[in-house]
């Protein structure tokens, strides 16, 4: 120390104040040195201290640059080696011995220092120099020195200011004194030239080009500086994009000789390579230069002193960092610069002699304008300081004792992304407590999320890759674009680009430049990088931020490892830092979310916009990788807010990787929770969410796990009561036994209330299932033990469901069987209104289906019967009912008067009743059953050999005839497995002795019976022996089958006949509707057999061969007089029906047409094919007044129409009645009886309206024709 000669440079002005100062800071323990940039204060102050004796001092600069050449500039004023008693130490670079007494360092390696020195008491002196661009780290310094300063009253405190608001900082300390030192400079004259749109007061600061807007105003201001003394032109800009619009302008200008050539223009910023900015420090190799216009940022407000700058043009805009609270993100808006800003950038122009500053906004601006720029605490994230205090033990971070308290939701967003990385335990409460990777983030020298990061590397073993990612996202981009050469560069630079990832794309860079350096020495190498437009200096800068990351996160475990591959691993580490960070591409959540894991899936295209955390959306910065086509989902680094919310570094991912690292960050939710019979469980779909945005959009899940009591609810609901599991316990099947059992009695009691239904099975498993089943895994390990214990624990019983007071039916009241002809036929009961089976049904097996009459099962079973003659008597018509009510009490006297057992039709017999009770006229037919409920009426439920149902409904007449051929098919059936075969098809003559008239067979309990009858075969075929089941249809089929058995028998005498007949009798018949003259014998043979057979038998009925042959015999005998005789006879016919088309042809009226045309269709009616064998030969000769009557009709007709429409208005109700019961004309050959006998009342009918004077063959009217319908 006795050997240091300190001098102090005369022409600096602090050296002026020296005695002044030494003797406060002598005096005080915290003295405020203001003076402007160029008094000498950084450099001179450490001096001062020294002489003052000061041992170890520490020296803050905000910038690492500044750090090394103030150590510089110290050391060479003092004549010492660098690093010996004038040291530095910046990021991760300590050039100090243990000599060094004066260690200038950046503001962070301080703070850095109190973690392991809490009262920093290796330093007697600290200075704080800079400290009016108040700086996060600058604030948090002076903060803590306030708290450190009563502890230590040996520590100096020495803080030095530009002249901005040096007040606040005096206020701080205690009122310590200030000291001002003036600066360096020389007269400025400020002219104010707005520009056209700052004098429309139209500005819009956040608009992404604001250059554009003053380049007008630049322009015509170098054109007024040009009548001034030469000197250089500095303009200050607010960003690139505005220096290289207004650069354009400018030269487009000089070359247009709107300004004077041997003019340079230069631009300054931040991403231009080193050597371009440097080009504004050299001298220009410009020939014929005259001037320069040097275009900056406001990077040239104070970091830098450009030589001959004499005139300013200023914007008066700035791009300042801002924090937003309400989107969570970091802006980068164009803003208006604060009236302290717009003096410096002035104070640029009068360093070396007067100047002139034109500012391109008005003065009533400038006077409008905040005084100073806000403090960087006041809009940024806090999470760094809130670490490091919290890692220090400060307490609550808003009782700090900061110059400016930082806003509380500054505070709140800080501690908001350290609960999002992970370093606090409760980011809500008072005190911040950190957790294991709080401590070991505070220990990382480098911003929390890019610390975390580091930390989720080493759980992935990929701590190599994510630190030289983590490195080269600290530094500016190596990679350079200059204007002159942008294209050139983005191609050279294209070749490490992944197109998923500008992370990977980093990594590439970094593996090539590795390799690179390895086969190159080091001129070649940064030959290399000029020539790739890489930037050598970063370059190393990167190299040498990942040897010094390596050396402090040793201690912490954190060790890179050989290069390895793995993407998504290192994505994962990534994500870690990035959480509230995450976008999903505006598609439906769904959508962006499958689009996300499925990575075969196509992208969209474009850019697109992205939904972030907090609801922020964003689009990724068009200099990404993947700007182009944007994944699903991505990540980013950095999301800056200009003219939108740009992601700048991005990379795709899957966000179901956040749900690990977030924890309890996320956000569930839970819906559809449902049995799955698959899975034996309950399963739900969870939807996660991290700030916002749906990671998980819809996964199943096991939902026991959040609710196990609904759970449990949902295995017995739909496992145990519902059936829906797999597992097959004796218990379940006769719990399942039971339940039927008790339902079928509560049918066929028709008390649905004593049916048990699913809630009294649930109830009863409920009572009975531990907390702890929910699954048919869980319900399997417990009933594997409980069923040993007791054995009967979830087996039913009736009382367990009903209740002791609930009775068994009465098997009288509603048997399970009901006995009919000695038959036993099973019901059923069912209550269901809406069901067409409601009440009860009897299963009809096929076989006997046929031979069911309807009469008895219309009574019903005893317990149903009250109320079925009941509602029989209400449906009686109003003048008969109101002599029988109360309804109730008059079913209950009938009944005992009735039959207790079925006898005939129950509507006859209760007729018969009410009528002797009553003394009223009661018939069957004033009962209207149409207004019974389905459940009064017997339901038939035809049944095949498999117990299959073939059809179901009330109406049994129905079924049978929808069911006839499978009937008789079965019965056929049934018999022929008894008997020997009885059915043949083919016969041409009775070639067997006796046909069985009725079989019977038995057929499980019940008995069928069979009717065998000789059928007509198709056209050439012959006769079929065929099995039916009812007599009736035996009737109507067998009659045919003998006749036309004795047709085949007898030699047809057509030939004779033909030959002896006249020519008009030959006509006569040939006009008629026969194929041939040999038909009509063939017709006529079988109107004289089917008279013959009935003379034997009058229902045509013949079963013997003895029998055949009598018929046989007397056809032959008879048959050519009988042609002769009914030759004649159709003769006749013939002629009246062409007697009658004549006279319908010879009306000529539309008002008759339809009765014409009625009446032409009769008479095709009457002579259909085979007419004479239809009308048999004893109504043949009435088929002849028939005709007729039609002529004499149409002649009637023409004379009194109105006489024939009321005529024809009674035909039509007769009519009307015969089709309502089935009948048609012409008529079908199985037609009933009552039906074939109706036919021929209508024909007569039709004479006594329309011809009476032909006289009918018997009374006739409506009423008998209904009568005879039945």
């Amino acid at each position: 120390m006795d050997d240091l000669q300190i001098n102090y440079p005369e022409d600096l002005p602090v050296s002026g104040r020296r005695d002044e100062i030494l003797e406060a800071i002598g005096n005080h323990q915290v003295v405020i040195i203001a003076g402007a940039t160029g008094s000498g204060k950084t450099t001179q102050i450490p001096k001062m201290c020294l002489e003052l004796g000061r041992k170890s001092i520490a020296h803050t600069q905000p910038r690492r640059i500044a750090a090394r050449a103030v150590a510089e500039r110290i050391a060479e004023e003092l004549k010492v080696e660098l690093g010996s008693l004038v040291g530095y130490q910046v990021r991760f670079t300590d050039k100090v011995s243990a000599e060094t007494k004066v260690k200038v360092m950046t503001d962070g390696i301080l703070l850095n220092a109190m973690q392991r020195h809490r009262n920093l008491e290796q330093y007697d002196t600290i200075i704080i120099d800079e400290a009016h661009e108040r700086s996060l780290n600058i604030d948090f310094l002076l903060g803590y020195l306030k708290q450190l300063l009563p502890k230590r009253p040996d520590l100096k405190v020495i803080v030095t200011s530009a002249t901005i608001d040096p007040e606040s900082f005096s206020r701080h300390f205690g009122d310590a004194p200030i000291i001002e030192v003036s600066g360096r400079t020389y007269p400025i004259e400020v002219r104010y030239r707005p520009t056209a749109r700052e004098a429309h007061d139209d500005t819009d600061p956040d608009e992404e080009t604001t250059a554009s807007d003053y380049i007008d105003g630049i322009i015509k201001a170098l054109k007024e500086l040009e009548a001034e003394a030469e000197g250089d032109t500095l303009v200050f800009l607010s960003g690139e994009s505005e220096i290289r619009d207004a650069q354009e302008a400018i030269e487009g200008g000089i070359t247009a000789g709107t300004l004077k050539k041997g003019t340079e223009v230069l631009p300054l910023y931040g991403r231009l390579s080193a050597d371009e900015q440097h080009r504004v420090f050299q001298p220009s190799k410009m020939v014929g230069l005259r001037r320069r216009v040097i275009l900056a940022t406001n990077v040239a407000e104070t970091s830098l002193t450009i030589p001959n700058i004499k005139y300013v043009i200023d914007a008066g805009t700035a791009r300042i960092s801002r924090y937003s609270p309400k989107a969570k993100v970091q802006r980068l808006p164009i803003e208006a610069i604060s009236q302290a800003s717009a003096n410096q950038r002035a104070g640029r122009s009068g360093r070396t002699s007067p100047g002139v500053v034109i500012r391109l906004y008005a003065e009533d601006d400038f006077d409008a304008r905040p005084e100073f720029t806000d403090p960087e605490i006041l809009r940024t994230n806090l999470a760094s300081v809130i670490l490091q205090a919290a890692n220090l033990g400060l307490g609550d971070i808003t009782e700090f004792p900061f110059i400016q308290p930082p806003d509380a939701r500054g505070v709140k967003d800080g501690l908001g992304l350290l609960a999002e990385l992970g370093a606090v335990q409760d980011a809500k409460g008072k005190s911040v407590r950190l957790t294991q990777i709080g401590k070991s983030l505070a220990r990382l020298p480098i911003e929390p999320r890019f610390a975390r990061m580091l930390l989720e590397a080493k759980e992935q073993d990929l701590v190599r890759e994510v630190m030289i990612i983590v490195a080269g996202l600290t530094i500016q981009d190596p990679r350079e674009r200059p204007l002159a050469k942008r294209p050139q560069a983005d191609e050279a630079h294209a070749r490490f680009a992944d197109p998923t990832s500008d992370f990977l794309s980093l990594l590439n860079l970094w593996n090539y430049i590795e390799e690179q350096q390895q086969k190159l020495s080091s001129s070649a190498f940064r030959r290399l990088c000029k020539k790739e437009f890489l930037n050598y200096l970063r370059v190393r800068e990167w190299q040498d931020l990942i040897r010094q990351l390596r050396s402090v996160a040793k201690p912490l475990g954190i060790v890179g490892g050989n290069p390895k591959i793995d993407p998504d691993g290192i994505h994962k580490a990534l994500l870690s830092g990035l959480l509230s960070q995450i976008g999903l591409r505006q598609l439906s959540d769904k959508k962006a979310s499958d689009q996300a894991k499925n990575k075969d899936a196509p992208k969209a295209k474009g850019p697109g916009e992205y939904l972030g955390s907090n609801g922020k959306k964003f689009v990724i910065f068009p200099g990404s990788t993947l700007a182009k086509k944007g994944p699903a989902a991505l990540m980013s680094a950095e999301l800056v807010e200009t003219s939108r919310l740009f992601a700048r570094m991005n990379a795709a991912i899957d966000p179901a990787w956040a749900e690990k690292l977030a924890g309890d960050l996320c956000k569930r939710s839970y819906s559809e929770p449902h049995w799955e019979k698959s899975q034996g469980s309950v399963v739900a779909y969870e939807r996660v969410m991290l700030f916002g945005v749906p990671i998980v959009v819809s996964r199943r899940m096991q939902y026991s796990r959040i609710d196990a009591e609904l759970c449990r609810e949902l295995f017995v609901r739909h496992a145990l009561v519902g059936g829906e599991w797999d597992v097959k316990a004796p218990f379940d099947r006769a719990n399942r036994t039971l339940m039927k059992q008790l339902e079928a009695e509560a049918n066929r009691a028709r008390k649905p209330q004593h049916s048990p239904d699913e809630e009294d099975a649930y109830r009863f498993y409920l009572s009975r299932i531990p907390a702890e089943v929910f699954s048919t895994r869980t319900f399997e390990g417990w009933w594997k033990k409980a069923k040993h214990e007791t054995p009967n624990l979830l087996t039913m019983t009736r009382e367990d469901l009903l209740g002791a007071q609930i009775a068994a039916p009465d098997e009288h009241e509603h048997p399970t069987e009901w006995l009919h002809n000695g038959q036993q036929l099973k019901l059923r009961y069912r209550f269901d209104p809406s069901a067409v089976d409601d009440g009860v049904s009897v299963d009809l097996p096929l076989p006997i289906l046929a031979a069911i009459n309807p009469d008895e099962f219309e009574w019903l079973v005893p317990g149903m019967r009250v109320e079925l003659v009941t509602e029989l008597i209400r449906s009686l018509p109003k003048a008969i009912r109101k002599n029988v009510v109360p309804a109730t009490d008059w079913a209950n006297k009938a009944l005992a008067v009735m039959p207790a057992e079925p006898q005939g039709n129950i509507r006859v017999v209760l007729a018969k009743v009410l009528q002797q009770l009553s003394g009223i006229k009661v018939t069957a037919d004033d009962f209207d059953l149409s207004k019974l409920p389905n459940s009064l009426k017997m339901t038939y439920r035809p049944m095949d050999a498999a117990g299959r149902p073939l059809g179901l409904g009330t109406d049994l007449s129905a079924l049978q005839a929808k069911l006839a051929e499978s009937g008789r098919g079965a019965v056929a059936q049934v018999v022929e497995k008894v008997n020997s075969p009885i059915e043949r098809d083919g016969l041409t003559s009775w070639d067997f002795d006796v046909l069985e008239r009725s079989i019977e067979s038995k057929h499980g309990s019940n008995v069928v019976r069979a009717f065998p009858a000789l059928v007509v075969g198709k056209a050439g075929e012959g006769v079929n022996i065929r099995i039916f089941s009812t007599e009736s249809e035996q009737a109507r089929h067998h009659i045919r089958g003998v006749v036309a058995l004795v047709r085949a028998a007898i030699a047809s005498p057509a030939k004779y006949v033909e030959s002896h007949l006249s020519q008009p009798e030959k006509l006569a018949i040939a006009g008629l509707p026969y194929g041939s003259f040999g038909a009509f014998i063939d017709d006529v043979i079988d109107a004289v057999s089917e008279r013959e057979l009935r003379k034997i038998e009058p229902a045509g009925l013949i079963f013997s061969r003895a029998e055949f042959e009598k018929v046989r015999d007397a056809v032959s005998a008879i048959i050519v007089e009988q042609a002769f005789e009914v030759a004649a006879l159709v003769t006749k016919i013939a002629g009246a029906a062409r007697e009658a088309t004549k006279a319908i042809s010879s009306v000529n009226g539309f008002d008759f047409l339809s009765v014409l045309s009625a009446e032409k269709a009769h008479i095709a009616e009457l002579l259909q094919p085979k007419f004479v064998s239809d009308a048999g030969l004893e109504r043949l000769g009435r088929i002849l007044v028939y005709v007729q009557a039609i002529k004499m009709r149409i002649e009637k007709m023409v004379d009194n129409p109105s006489r024939d429409r009321i005529a024809a208005q009674e035909f039509d109700q007769a009519l009307g009645l015969y089709v309502f019961a089935g009948g048609t004309l012409p008529l079908a050959s199985t037609a009933p009886e009552k039906l074939i006998s109706t036919r021929w009342l209508l024909e007569e009918f039709r004479v006594s309206l329309f011809a009476q004077s032909l006289g009918t063959a018997e009374s006739v009217s409506v009423q008998r024709i209904k009568k005879a319908l039945g």
